[in-house]
């Protein structure tokens, strides 16, 4: 096939391709992320128990499925549900306003246990009394009545642990508590708690001053349980009242089947709703013979209890420490207990709609493992489409500064970039929605950057075609050469952007892995749009008017795409500069720290916005009467409200409720705009967070080390980590610097910073290792200059086409993409920097100390001062004749200027030294000329110089074993050829 036939069959194929990715854009909806479209997103860690001291895969698979089943039942749709790391699940709810009642759903453990009441409750004894129990209306008083929280965790901490296997659990439970205040502060499996963190911690309140004399930590021991009283759905005051329980569990709730939300249609009812169940063969025995011990106790109880007291004892239902029902058993009806072929129900003071919730939490069944909320984060559909016509106006932003840098630095190339560029965009949102990739604020972001990238590869072959025509190719053969050359740069630099997005997708949190995801994929269609569709589009043009001349393409003479400059000699300016910048981020860092988000620091941040213009000091007064007069509150300029008023309220972590309470007591006082949106994440999350940042971090550098030492050579990975860590380093001091807040998205930032840096690096290094067999006999530090000189165009043009989108996403993003952004262009900036002036100078040090350089050198310093060679003996005992009453003693040295005192001239001595017989131990080449040589005018050594003198490029666009004769242009032959046949 010929050339031009490839090139049309490819064009077909790209037209082809593009038709159909505008089909699948026109019929495909985009599937938005929370933040773009709004909703609940829940993070669970499963713990270990004693039944389970290793939460397997198995189990949290099982566990998926049965939160998945959770929401089908309630009809939330488009429910994404997946597994994160080893241990945590992340659910996400789209379309979902209400928090708690998500919580409740989706999370609870669904633990459901049957207590036998009376022989279980604990009194102030720290036993059970149920012979001291008096029952009223089936609420309970007298002296084992129901307790403030406070109170139930006295009563309950000095009762010895005891593990059984009809244990609802089998760890303690611990609390924090101010004894002066009698206020309760927390409670969790972990010692150190002083917040509330686990499914059984209860109604949160303020954070403790940490060492305070008046806060003890209480430790409720297993075989003990404390569970709030039953709450009646109807009321509308819900009841903040406790019992102690002895933790022996007659009934299980596995042992139940076939749960349904039914109506109470016994005699003399009144046909509330109820949940009715029926029980498993082991389970009917169980509960008749509970009810039959319960019933014979109540019959006992008669003679003791008096003045008309119900002598009926109870049962108790508890689920996951909340006490659902306490029905009682008529021991006159039910002497032998109630029987269990008819299953039974639960009642509570139900509606329907509550009813319907418990029935399909036990239907789905308990979960298999304990889950812990570790984070939980609400979003309003009113602020996601905020954020996501945000993010749209930043990439198209991006899309028109690129590709206006394109056409005023390119011209014809810089079209041709452009209708690649766009052919991209539609392949990439094509491939977006064909997968679905769900599209976050963090996925805009990406998808922006590889425009960035997209635009690189088009400038790098941009530049080496240019190259080729400079040096006096064709048009056509300095296109071919150009891309065949560029490719390899191309891929280096692309493959190293996809392993740090991988690393990223494998590690990060469920935000960030939508950002790797997008810039992977962008990556990969950048390849095929750059090098496939734009070689064949120019390989088409070639022969048109449109490419007749070099100047068209902004090729002008040999030397006009080179900078020339001593880049190594000036070195230690670039050393000083970056050490002056790098001492002040280190006191920055060092004198202010870094500004960690709730990302890392755990806690909970509410964004609020109110129709009218509201002071800060306003909204601490209200959050003052919640206990939170501590909270940060910071006012958000909102352009498109001018006399409303937005803040972000940062606080401790509070639960579900603290904060629906908090928004509740600010939505009263003031009217809100629009709902609010509130982020919680909990001390695990953040130090999972933290963790997997760093490893993040770790495994790219190693990933990338490697990959360098194996396309280039061990020593060009030192000089890459050297340039990363400088990267870096800047970054983290600026953000000292400036105080901005470091989340998970500066994470993704810094992480990107490496891709960028190390497309610049791959760039310089792959001419250096392109040109260091071309220059055989030239120094490493002119083999570097040249290289420099080579790409410093293509060097600048890439890194800025990268900035160009960065600074759209810092206009136009958003708050929320704004400090992603300036993440990116500190690297940015500090990459292109570290990539010319770091990473080159420093492997250029290093490889000078080869031997092979180090003679190198001292052959063009001899050469270059006019001297030859110097010759010495190998020790202080051996002697050598060299000449008429000349012997070289063992020390002395043999150079030119001895010539006239041996009677013979410079070339005649030259070869004297050169045909001089050497005994094995004797003479033997000095590695450096004699110092005290008079030196001439010529410098020591060219730096600037393409090549030695007498020394031969191995340059394909010359004849082999010259310097500077070309071979002639194919237009030069052209018009040889008619000037001959003219004659």
């Amino acid at each position: 096939m010929s050339e031009r036939r490839r090139n049309l069959f490819v064009l077909l194929l790209v037209l082809g391709l593009l038709i159909a990715s505008a089909v699948v854009v026109q019929t495909t909806k985009t599937k938005l992320g929370l933040d773009l479209k709004g909703g609940v997103e829940l993070v669970y860690e499963a713990k270990p128990t004693r039944a389970m001291p290793v939460p397997t895969d198995e189990a949290i698979a099982r566990a998926i499925d049965v939160m998945r089943e959770r929401t089908n039942s309630i009809g939330v749709a488009e429910t994404e549900i997946q597994r994160s790391g080893a241990r945590q699940i992340n659910v996400a709810l789209p379309s979902v306003t209400d928090l708690k009642k998500a919580i409740d759903t989706v999370g609870t453990t669904a633990q459901l246990a049957f207590y036998d009441w009376e022989v279980n409750v604990i009194g102030p004894s720290g036993k059970p009394e149920p012979e001291n129990t008096a029952v009223t209306g089936g609420r309970y008083a007298g002296s084992v009545g129901a307790l403030s929280l406070y109170d139930a965790i006295l009563r309950a901490k000095d009762r010895p642990a005891k593990v059984e296997a009809n244990n609802s659990r089998d760890d303690p439970i611990y609390y924090a508590v101010d004894t002066k205040l009698k206020t309760v502060y927390g409670g969790g499996t972990d010692k150190t708690i002083a917040s509330a963190s686990e499914a059984e911690a209860l109604t949160h309140v303020p954070k403790p001053k940490q060492g305070s004399k008046d806060v003890k930590v209480y430790a409720i021991q297993p075989n003990t349980v404390i569970v709030r009283a039953e709450q009646d759905d109807k009321a509308t005051n819900k009841t903040d009242q406790w019992y102690v329980l002895q933790d022996d569990v007659a009934l299980q709730g596995k042992e139940i089947k076939s749960p349904e939300q039914d109506f109470d249609r016994s005699s003399g009812a009144a046909g509330e709703p109820v949940v009715s169940f029926k029980f498993t063969d082991k389970g009917r025995k169980i509960w008749e013979d509970v009810t039959r011990q319960i019933a014979e106790r109540g019959s006992r109880s008669v003679g003791i209890l008096s003045g008309g007291a119900n002598a009926n004892q109870h049962f108790a239902i508890v689920l996951d420490n909340e006490l659902v029902s306490s029905p009682s058993i008529d021991f006159q009806k039910y002497p032998d207990g109630i029987p269990s072929g008819n299953g039974s129900q639960i009642t509570g003071g139900f509606t329907i709609q509550t009813a319907q919730s418990l029935a399909n939490i036990l239907k789905t069944g308990a979960l298999p493992l304990k889950l812990e909320l570790i984070s939980n984060s609400l979003v309003s559909a009113t602020l996601g489409q905020q954020a996501l016509d945000q993010g749209l106006l930043a990439g198209i932003a991006g899309f028109v500064i690129v590709a206006l840098f394109l056409l005023v630095f390119y011209r014809v190339l810089g079209v041709v970039a452009v209708v690649a560029l766009a052919i991209y965009g539609v392949y990439f949102f094509a491939l977006i929605k064909l997968i679905p990739v769900t599209l976050t604020l963090p996925g805009i972001a990406g998808l922006i950057l590889t425009l960035g990238v997209a635009a690189d590869a088009n400038i790098v072959i941009f530049e080496r075609v240019k190259e080729e025509i400079r040096g006096g190719r064709s048009i056509m053969a300095g296109i071919a050469t150009g891309y065949k050359k560029g490719l390899t740069a191309i891929i280096d630099a692309n493959v190293v952007t996809i392993m740090v997005a991988f690393i990223l997708f494998v590690l990060a949190t469920a935000g960030v892995k939508g950002f790797a995801l997008t810039l992977g994929l962008g990556v990969i269609v950048s390849l095929f749009t750059a090098v496939v569709a734009t070689q064949a589009i120019l390989g088409t043009m070639g022969k048109s008017r449109v490419l007749n001349s070099p100047s068209a393409l902004g090729a002008g003479g040999e030397k006009s795409g080179r900078f020339r400059l001593d880049y190594m000699g000036y070195s230690k300016w670039f050393f000083s500069a970056s050490g002056v910048i790098l001492l002040v981020c280190a006191l920055a860092l060092g004198a202010k720290g870094i500004n960690f988000g709730i990302d890392f620091e755990s806690g909970t941040r509410i964004n609020i916005a109110l129709k009218q213009n509201v002071d800060e000091g306003a909204v601490r007064k209200v959050l003052a009467q919640q206990g939170l007069g501590a909270a940060k509150i910071q006012k958000v300029q909102d352009n498109k409200r001018p006399g409303a008023s937005k803040f972000q309220i940062s606080t401790d972590n509070l639960r579900p409720n603290k904060v629906a309470d908090v928004t509740e007591s600010l939505k009263k006082q003031f009217p809100f705009a629009d709902n609010p949106s509130s982020t919680s994440i909990g001390p695990t999350f953040g130090k999972t967070v933290a963790n997997s940042a760093v490893i993040a971090i770790i495994a790219s550098l190693f990933v990338i080390s490697a990959y360098i030492a194996l396309r280039f050579e061990p020593k060009y990975a030192v000089p890459v980590l050297i340039a990363v860590m400088h990267d870096i380093l800047i970054t983290a001091g600026v953000y000292a610097l400036v105080g901005a807040e470091v989340s998970t998205a500066t994470v993704a930032a810094l992480l990107t910073i490496l891709g960028f840096s190390l497309y610049d690096t791959i760039i310089v290094f792959d001419r250096i290792r392109e040109n260091v067999p071309r220059m055989p006999r030239a120094a490493f530090s002119q083999i570097v200059n040249r290289s420099m000189s080579d790409v410093i165009v293509r060097s600048l043009a890439t890194s800025f086409c990268s900035a160009l989108p960065v600074l759209a996403l810092l206009l136009f993003g958003g708050e929320t993409l704004r400090a992603f952004a300036f993440a990116l262009l500190v690297g940015t900036i500090s990459g292109t920097y570290s990539s010319v002036f770091i990473a080159g100078p420093v492997l250029t040090h290093w490889k000078e100390r080869e031997p092979l350089y180090r003679r190198r050198r001292a052959s063009i310093a001899a050469e270059n001062n006019g001297l030859v060679p110097a010759f010495a003996t190998g020790s202080a005992s051996e002697q050598v004749d060299v000449g008429p009453g000349r012997r070289l003693r063992g020390g002395e040295r043999l150079t030119a200027p001895d010539a006239p005192e041996l009677g013979v001239s410079r070339r005649e001595f030259d070869d004297m030294v050169r045909d001089l017989h050497v005994e094995p131990g004797s003479p033997r080449r000095a590695a450096v000329a004699e110092p005290a040589a008079p030196k001439v005018s010529k410098p020591e050594l060219d730096p600037t110089a393409d090549a030695l003198p007498e020394d031969v490029v191995m340059d394909d666009r010359r004849e082999p074993g010259t310097n500077a004769k070309k071979r002639p242009s194919s237009a030069a032959k052209r018009k040889h050829r008619r000037h001959g046949r003219s004659r």
